[in-house]
């Protein structure tokens, strides 16, 4: 099979950057030029809300010249995403239409989560040396412009995430307008760190043996890969020689730094910030060895390009990593984990054997299984409105490796399992749910509302379940020797909304056991 020739292109807070690669299942993915170029898009979004007129005329100009390339190279494809610095600005949709009318690239905006997971496909695709490392107790340290995430690993799954907003961009601004020397910077940067990392430490990270960190950001990872630092391993430190490293540049001035390295001063300083910052998070979290693999984001939607289209295929099971980050809010928030589990397997049968009438793919059925697994998870604030704090819940925890708008979807689906219905003239204008969006939310909800009608009581009565359909009649057959009156009694409207959704009835027959 031929190769594929694809360009990534990432408008970030701080540069655009475009990556040109040549794809095939033998060599696998092969950069084959990258191109930077620095216009702080960042800086206006985060202290004004809007990006100036001069930095899109600059924007586009570079986009242009980017598509000249892309041409030389007979690109067969192309990715753009645009990330905070777009996303957060008032005016998202002029600029990008702007950007796609002046120079033909079409910049899709992707959310904080989606950003961070393709950042995590990059790291994931370094094989065995990401295997080995997450081994044991490791986090993620994926610092941006405008904030930075911390994802947790635990026996070699991502369970957990968090967002804090310790941006590099935002950081200098904050810094700049403290109106302090740079002999100020330390204690300051410390503290901006302690103040969400301790937090988030004792919340979240209690209790867990943490031993390394895997850095992703534009200037510490890049430099530590540097021969003339005479690290005795390129590409990794131990918490001493991090130490080491930033005392080292905390002494010297940008210029001296910039000179050393052969970097702008401009970038001498962001260094210097994400150095003393990710030497902070070591000693915070208590890890030893830090590795920075040097992906970027383009790295990753090179990557997901060549998954999406069958040209390589990942080892690492990023569906289970969803799954677990599921588990891991349901039991933060004290779900019952085991009705949980058989609601999901009620729910998959039913959506298994209805694969011709309802037309939806494997995402839809992931979904599924995250809507069941988070389904209680609002009783932890109020037994009496379970629907509407599940949705919070589900809204305010990201869940890396679903987009913002897979969320929204999740979120309705374990709502309105809880609630009466709402029909898509009814929806509130806020609501992120296109018409096809607002189908799957349907269709996903009679499902579940059926499965948690048979687990209706907490005693799981239920052993196995089987689900057959012929006609316009899909029957359950339950395998138990409990009584299921309850259950029986309080099913009928939920088969009725189901029949509505699929014109398709629902009939429970129990098979006792004996």
């Amino acid at each position: 099979m031929a190769y594929k020739t694809f360009a990534a292109i990432d408008v970030g807070s701080y540069e655009l950057a475009m990556k040109i690669f040549e794809i095939s299942p033998k060599a696998g993915l092969k950069e084959i030029d990258h191109i930077r170029h620095r216009v702080e898009l960042g800086t206006d979004t985060y202290n004004t809300g809007k990006i100036n007129k001069d930095r899109v005329e600059e924007l586009c100009e570079v986009l242009k010249k980017f598509k000249e390339v892309m041409k030389t190279y007979q690109a067969d494809a192309y990715k753009a995403y645009g990330t905070s610095a777009i996303r957060e600005t008032e005016n998202t949709a002029v600029i990008c239409d702007l950007i796609r009318s002046r120079t033909g690239i079409v910049v899709d905006v992707i959310s904080n989560s989606e950003q961070r997971f393709l950042d995590y496909k990059a790291i994931a695709s370094r094989g065995e040396t990401f295997e080995q490392v997450i081994k044991t107790g490791t986090v993620i340290v994926d610092v941006g412009g405008g904030s930075s995430q911390i994802s947790l690993f635990d026996r070699d799954t991502l369970v957990g995430t968090q967002n804090l907003r310790l941006g590099l961009l935002r950081m200098r601004e904050r810094l700049f307008s403290m109106q302090v020397g740079r002999s100020h910077y330390e204690r300051l940067i410390r503290e901006m760190v302690d103040n969400q990392l301790q937090v988030m430490k004792r919340l979240f990270l209690s209790g867990r043996q943490l031993e390394n960190i895997i850095l992703v950001d534009d200037y510490l990872s890049l430099i530590i890969q540097r021969p003339e630092l005479g690290l005795e391993h390129p590409g990794y430190l131990t918490r001493e020689e991090c130490k080491s490293f930033v005392e080292r540049i905390r002494k010297s001035s940008d210029a001296q730094v910039a000179k050393f390295l052969g970097i702008s001063e401009e970038k001498a300083l962001l260094l210097y910030i994400s150095s003393e910052m990710v030497s902070r998070m070591m000693e915070i979290l208590e890890t030893n060895h830090l590795w920075a693999p040097a992906v970027s984001l383009c790295d990753g939607i090179g990557y997901e390009y060549a998954e999406t289209n069958r040209l390589l295929k990942m080892e690492h099971d990023f569906e289970r990593d969803i799954l677990a980050c599921a588990d891991n809010i349901c039991r933060r928030f004290h779900g019952n984990e085991r009705r949980a589990a058989l609601m999901e397997q009620i729910a998959l049968q039913i959506f298994d054997s209805m694969k011709k009438v309802h037309g939806l793919k494997s995402r839809e059925r992931l979904l599924l299984q995250l809507s069941a697994r988070l389904n209680d998870c609002g009783k932890y604030i109020s037994m009496n409105s379970v629907g509407e704090c599940s949705y919070s819940i589900i809204m305010a925890n990201e869940i890396i490796g679903l987009s913002h708008l897979e969320r929204e979807i999740l979120a309705n689906i374990v709502k309105f399992n809880r609630v009466d219905f709402e029909y898509y003239t009814q929806l509130s204008h806020d609501s992120g749910l296109d018409q096809n969006a607002y189908l799957t939310v349907a269709k996903l909800t009679a499902i579940l509302k059926v499965a948690n009608g048979l687990v209706r009581s907490y005693r799981e009565k239920i052993r196995t379940i089987k689900a057959t359909l012929s006609g316009r009649e899909l029957t359950i057959v339950v395998d138990t020797p409990e009584d299921l009156t309850l259950e029986m009694g309080l099913l009928g409207p939920k088969e009725d909304f189901f029949e509505e959704v699929f014109h398709i009835r629902p009939v429970v027959r129990q098979k006792r056991i004996l």
